[in-house]
């Protein structure tokens, strides 16, 4: 936040669209489609995350391991700076439609996971316009995510890790997901279906967002 009072990127400038749902429920692979097709920046949380906990020199790096092996969630003060830090650096560097003059389109997959991410985020960093959540069954979430763990190398996407992501998830994320739709912010997308046909559906309401 800003001394003013107010967040660090203006909200009339910065899209923030929040794409959440279950562990294997889509999220990243709707996001690198959207990414690619209408020119938003795809910042995964977990990606970041994973990639300072390896950063030589990290203070958070065994912290953020921990939570990972653990299947919790790192506290939202180190994720929402990775976030502002990753946003500010794409600004500055990214041109073209929607990238000029302070402006900036972000797909944040993955995140806010828990209440207190949400509420801090929105507050000090730029609220979110849109909260889109991928819904589907804890079956298909638990095959694809075996799945990818036979090539991803993800320590996480294992049957034990991902229990207990599971678990947290319907702990502390769908809390997030009422508030959204408490505010009249939240889309929810049956992501059961193909990629494609999940592509449409979300693709149409971004474009409609940016009307």
């Amino acid at each position: 936040m800003t001394p003013n009072g107010a967040t660090t990127f203006d909200p009339n400038k910065v899209t923030v669209v929040y794409v959440l749902g279950g562990p294997g429920a889509g999220k990243g692979t709707q996001c690198t489609k959207l990414s690619k097709d209408i020119d938003f920046c795809h910042l995964s949380a977990g990606d970041l995350l994973r990639a300072e906990q390896n950063r030589d020199g990290s203070q958070y790096g065994e912290l953020i391991r921990t939570c990972i092996r653990e299947g919790s969630i790192v506290p939202k003060e180190v994720t929402s700076k990775l976030l502002e830090n990753a946003m500010a650096a794409e600004i500055q560097s990214r041109s073209g439609h929607g990238w000029t003059d302070g402006k900036g389109r972000f797909l944040i997959d993955g995140f806010p996971r828990k209440m207190d991410q949400a509420l801090l985020f929105d507050e000090v960093v730029c609220p979110a316009s849109l909260v889109i959540h991928f819904t589907t069954t804890e079956d298909v979430m638990l095959e694809r995510l075996l799945e990818r763990g036979k090539t991803s190398g993800r320590e996480d996407d294992n049957i034990d890790s991902i229990r207990k992501r599971f678990r947290t998830y319907y702990e502390q994320t769908m809390p997030v997901i009422e508030h959204y739709s408490n505010l009249g912010k939240l889309v929810e997308i049956d992501s059961t279906k193909s990629i494609d046909t999940v592509y449409q559906e979300t693709s149409a309401i971004i474009r409609k967002l940016l009307s």
